[in-house]
């Protein structure tokens, strides 16, 4: 196992780092100021071989900033916005549009550095980093069009019981938007770029890990958007997130992490129905492997659901439910897939790579030591050994209620099996469970996966039909039930949910109609408009 990680010179060039990222920049009120505070070590998930061993190397720092700083970036968010009155509220639709067109541009040109960081951060592998990044890219152009097709649908006038009226959506205030790690980039982006488009000023806390990678676009923010409408605070959370919540002042919070934290920064609202609360929270999504499924379909989906990015996604499958019929036979094709799969280091495009959470492996291994007490048993060679950052994926069967992995979410590369004979079985589990994000379901028979399909809807909210639990198409909503989240995703509907229906009213008098009139011909206001964005 100790040879999983390189020396110094097996880093190809073009994944080597442009030496120590000592990260002294951040954005408060149109300006990159400089800072000169404490720092926060970062260590890589990547351990390099030294004489003392594999030792995980020291890539950079980040400014640990406080609560001065943090309502520093708050005055500027509530300056910016100015109850409403501000330029960025109040300008045209296409405006704000070119100003994210405009950071569109300049984020491409540091897509390498970007990518190269997802790598050293949190031991992305380089395929799927570049695709965080390209999907990142695309979600910003998918959200202009969205807007355009909601603008267009918005831009005429209702006449009801007498009254003129035209509804559009209007921004919600200061909001304070907090990316995961697993996603740093992409996750972060689907609430930031439509809290943007929508006329919101943002307060922007990057995860704990995968926070250099944002470095490179503090620039980009500052010379495509308006002096005060985006800014950066960095430092642990209590620190920096609850002073601004505390204030009052925060319109929305868009959280994706943990409902332990989301209960916290909630209850630190004084006023928390002024605050709208847009949360991707936790999981522990389901598989269940019906007896007529398809085995090289079943296995396939769900090895990828279960080990894709180590398993460190919301949307991973984390429970796998196997009909008894088919157990030996499913588990002996599932463990020969997983034994195949690529082992090594980001840049190496290995689907296995290390691990970036501070004592994970040590967590994962007391997951795995609790499940074999309690009567299970690894099922692949190598599985369970881990070394320093890197733990190997790891199969455990059969499972059961008393283990902590039955009920857990493990957010790594294990695997827990079950074995069932009734289908209630499965079902029970979704429904006892905590969560509410998605299920899976696997199997040929249409009249049982429809009487499956009835029940879990109402359960979870989204149902997969032979294929792994997924957040995309971007166009689809993303949400879930019980601790799982709050509010929806997707393009379309994070423009909602970062905005709130507001209307100008007027009784149908010639008078009125009038004045209507002339303010659009005129072009006398941004929201009283019939202009159309093509």
């Amino acid at each position: 196992m100790g040879s999983i990680f390189p020396n110094e010179h097996m880093i190809p060039p073009q994944a080597k780092l442009q030496g120590f990222l000592r990260q002294t920049e951040y954005l408060i009120n149109g300006e990159i100021r400089s800072w000169d505070g404490p720092f926060q070590e970062v260590l890589s998930p990547i351990c390099l071989q030294t004489s003392e061993g594999p030792i995980q190397k020291v890539i950079g720092e980040y400014p640990l900033m406080a609560e001065k700083e943090a309502l520093e970036a708050l005055d500027s968010a509530v300056k910016a916005y100015n109850n409403g009155r501000g330029y960025w509220p109040t300008c045209s639709i296409p405006k704000r549009i070119e100003h994210l067109e405009q950071f569109a541009e300049k984020m491409k040109e540091v897509r390498e550095e970007v990518v190269n960081l997802l790598m050293w951060e949190i031991g992305k592998n380089l395929n799927d980093s570049q695709k965080e990044f390209d999907r990142t890219v695309d979600y910003i152009q998918d959200t202009i069009a969205a807007l355009k097709e909601l603008d267009r649908a918005s831009s005429k006038f209702t006449i009801e019981q007498g009254v003129i009226g035209q509804i559009r959506r209007s921004p919600l205030g200061v909001v304070l938007c907090m990316g995961p790690y697993n996603y740093p980039l992409n996750e972060t982006f689907t609430t930031l770029i439509p809290a943007l488009i929508m006329g919101n000023t943002v307060i922007f806390k990057p995860p704990k890990l995968g926070i250099l990678l944002h470095q490179p676009l503090l620039k980009a923010f500052q010379q495509s958007f308006p002096q005060g409408v985006v800014n950066t605070v960095y430092g642990r959370g209590e620190k920096v997130a609850g002073p601004l919540m505390a204030s009052g002042k925060v319109s929305a919070l868009a959280l994706i992490g943990s409902s332990r934290s989301a209960n916290i920064l909630q209850k630190q609202h004084p006023k928390p129905h002024r605050c709208r609360f847009v949360l991707g929270l936790d999981a522990k999504n389901a598989s269940i492997i019906l007896e007529d499924a398809d085995l090289d379909i079943a296995v396939k989906e769900n090895v990828l659901g279960s080990l894709s990015y180590n398993g460190q996604r919301c949307t991973a499958l984390k429970i796998l439910f196997v009909h008894s019929k088919i157990a030996d036979a499913f588990l002996k094709k599932f463990v020969e897939a997983v034994e195949k799969l690529k082992c090594g280091m980001p840049w190496e495009d290995a689907q296995i790579t290390p691990l970036p959470v501070p004592g994970k492996s040590d967590y994962l291994r007391g997951l795995v030591e609790d499940a074999q007490a309690h009567g299970a048993r690894v099922l692949n060679s190598h599985g369970g050994l881990s070394e320093k950052t890197f733990f190997y994926p790891t199969v455990v069967y059969p499972v059961n209620a008393k283990m902590r992995l039955y009920s857990e979410e493990q957010f790594g590369p294990v695997v827990p099996v079950v074995a069932f004979d009734k289908i209630e079985e499965p079902v029970q589990y979704v429904i006892d469970s905590n969560y509410g994000q998605q299920v899976s379901i696997f199997g040929s028979d249409p009249d049982v996966i429809a009487k499956l399909i009835d029940p879990l809807v109402n359960q979870v909210c989204r149902v997969n039909i032979n294929s792994q639990c997924q957040r995309g198409p971007d166009t689809f909503p993303f949400t879930g039930r019980k601790d799982s989240a709050e509010g929806t995703l997707s393009v379309s509907d994070a423009l909602k949910v970062f905005s709130i229906r507001s209307l100008v009213a007027a009784k149908d008098t010639d008078t009125n109609k009038s004045i209507i009139d002339e303010i659009v011909k005129e072009h006398k206001s941004n929201f009283l408009s019939t202009d159309y964005i093509f």
